[in-house]
């Protein structure tokens, strides 16, 4: 893939060479357009002179060739090579066709047969231009030409000597490009070079304040994603060092039953270990499930699913994989669905996890032979979802507390601390808002979800 040092001086020099190119054509269109202007009007004097020098001054004929023949190029042009020494022809002609003098560089035969003005004609094969001026007071046609080989030539001398200086320009314009861009990179390796010397583990900003304009907002770009990674490592540190504590505290509550019931010969005291080992691995299972919940929620970045999602088909799902913990804690789980719900495009996992949670924790709650409840209803404006259980609610103190991750209530329980954070995060993903409100007929988990975001 081409860089941008040479992508950038390939387009400088295109288009600087384009524009220069474009220059160099409008200076020979005006530098020739002008040198015949000059030559023109050198013509016009000359024929002019003549036909005054032999009206006011009465000299002869030969003497007034002379007078305006031996002129060299116009006045401010310099010429490198060439030379265009009698470069105007004069003839003077009788109006009865007599040819009266002529100069040296002058053809025999006529240079023009109009009276007056210009005209171009071809003589021997040599092309000319003649101004012809008519002297009627001495019955006299004054005839004075340029060649136009001569003509051409002289004025693409006078264009080369304007050029010659501008293309010799190019390689400095060229090398000056190459420099300016160089320049302009710099600041851009720079901050390669400072990027390359860094470690993994250095996530701190880079400085803006030297920075040109244009390289800010890329340096502001990275530093959010610095920051971004930088939060995300501190989240992962945080939920090793977590699980690890979490998960060390039930392994050696394993281990010491499991030496009690080898060491002892009370059958009573045995089967107590034992219950005592099936309960905390069903604890640890469920440790270890909501930790692979917890991160698969961390790391989902696609909350819309391409397709509508069944919230009801769902539900039901996770009402059919919690049946084993219902069914042990003698609760019913129902399940109403408004009439006006649609299918929405949510992530499935996502809000299959939030679901799962959200229940397994009002289930764990809720108290044997109750009931929970769980109410789905779509407006105008939002999709609302309540899952409702008989347990003993939470103040919005203790709901803060719990919202973070390992925090348990202040009575224990069987909970692991962990499932109202997954459902916090999963509805965050989900574009929702989580809020609890304790009514009389028990304490109620709401996620709400903008109906635009359905």
């Amino acid at each position: 893939m081409t860089s941008i040092r040479i992508r950038l001086i390939a387009i400088l020099l295109v288009t600087t060479g384009t524009v220069w190119c474009c220059a160099v054509f409008w200076t020979y269109l005006s530098t020739q357009h002008q040198v015949e202007q000059v030559l023109d009007a050198r013509l016009t004097e000359a024929a002019r002179m003549v036909s005054s020098l032999l009206t006011d001054h009465h000299i002869d004929a030969a003497a007034a060739v002379d007078a305006v023949t031996p002129g060299d190029v116009p006045p401010g042009f310099t010429v490198a090579q060439g030379n265009y020494s009698r470069q105007l022809s004069c003839q003077i002609w009788s109006l009865e066709g007599q040819l009266v003098s002529r100069s040296e560089s002058a053809p025999k035969a006529s240079l023009a047969g109009h009276d007056d003005g210009f005209q171009e004609t071809v003589i021997n094969g040599e092309r000319w231009r003649v101004y012809a001026v008519v002297n009627p007071t001495l019955g006299v046609r004054v005839l004075v030409g340029d060649s136009l080989e001569i003509r051409d030539r002289l004025i693409g001398d006078v264009v080369k000597g304007q050029l010659i200086p501008a293309l010799a320009i190019l390689p400095i314009l060229a090398a000056l490009i190459w420099f300016s861009v160089d320049r302009g990179l710099a600041p851009l390796s720079r901050i390669a070079s400072t990027l390359s010397g860094r470690s993994a583990t250095a996530l701190h900003p880079i400085e803006e304040g030297r920075a040109p304009r244009e390289v800010r907002p890329l340096l502001r770009s990275l530093n959010a994603l610095f920051q971004r990674v930088s939060e995300a490592r501190d989240r992962e540190k945080t939920f090793i060092a977590y699980a690890a504590h979490e998960l060390k505290t039930p392994l050696a509550g394993l281990k010491t039953q499991a030496q009690v019931a080898l060491r002892s010969d009370d059958a009573g005291i045995r089967d107590r270990a034992l219950r005592h080992i099936s309960t905390s691995v069903d604890r640890t299972g469920r440790l270890v499930r909501q930790l692979i919940d917890m991160a698969a929620v961390d790391s989902a970045d696609t909350p819309r699913s391409p397709e509508p999602v069944d919230l009801a088909v769902v539900i039901e799902e996770i009402r059919a994989d919690l049946e084993t913990l219902r069914a042990g804690r003698n609760v019913t789980v129902e399940v109403g669905v408004g009439d006006t719900v649609r299918p929405a495009r949510f992530n499935r996992m996502l809000f299959g996890l939030m679901m799962k949670n959200v229940l397994e924790n009002a289930i764990v709650h809720s108290p044997a032979g109750s009931r929970v409840e769980v109410l789905i209803e779509e407006t105008s404006t939002a999709l609302a979802i309540d899952v409702i259980d008989s347990g003993p609610g939470m103040t919005p103190d203790e709901v803060r507390h719990l919202l973070g991750r390992f925090n348990r209530g202040t009575g224990g329980g069987e909970g692991t601390g962990l499932g109202l954070s997954i459902v916090e995060m999963a509805v965050q993903k989900l574009g929702g808002t989580l809020s609890f409100d304790q009514r009389s007929a028990g304490f109620v988990v709401r996620m709400s979800f903008p109906i635009s975001d359905v």
